[in-house]
């Protein structure tokens, strides 16, 4: 199971590049983050859809999103300049939470 999530980590941070790519790639006007977007999501399903053979697809989508949805926040904020108020702060920490809870206490994580 370890390799498994390691995989799973994999994953979410090529889909993190991918996204951030799309962003730098000014709507598909760029060449190189848009070829970037494209590297990134295709590896991010293959990797995704090698996790699928051990997990349940509703626990890998939970995580592989709340993650994913967790770092683009923080490299949205930190890269990009964009601001977070407190109630999206206190989602995100509610996100991260549920992963955790997931990967702690739930036996669904495996089949």
């Amino acid at each position: 199971m370890p390799k498994t999530y390691f995989i799973l980590l994999l994953a979410v941070i090529a889909e993190t590049i991918g996204t951030t790519a799309l962003q730098a790639s000014h709507q598909f006007t760029r060449f190189w983050p848009s070829a970037l977007v494209v590297v990134g999501y295709g590896s991010a399903f293959y990797l995704m859809a090698l996790t699928l053979k051990v997990m349940p697809v509703g626990i890998v989508y939970a995580i592989w999103s709340g993650l994913g949805i967790f770092l683009i926040a923080l490299i949205g904020f930190l890269v990009f300049g964009q601001k977070l108020d407190w109630p999206a702060i206190l989602g995100l920490v509610l996100i991260l939470s549920g992963i955790l809870i997931i990967h702690l206490f739930s036996s669904t994580a495996g089949h």
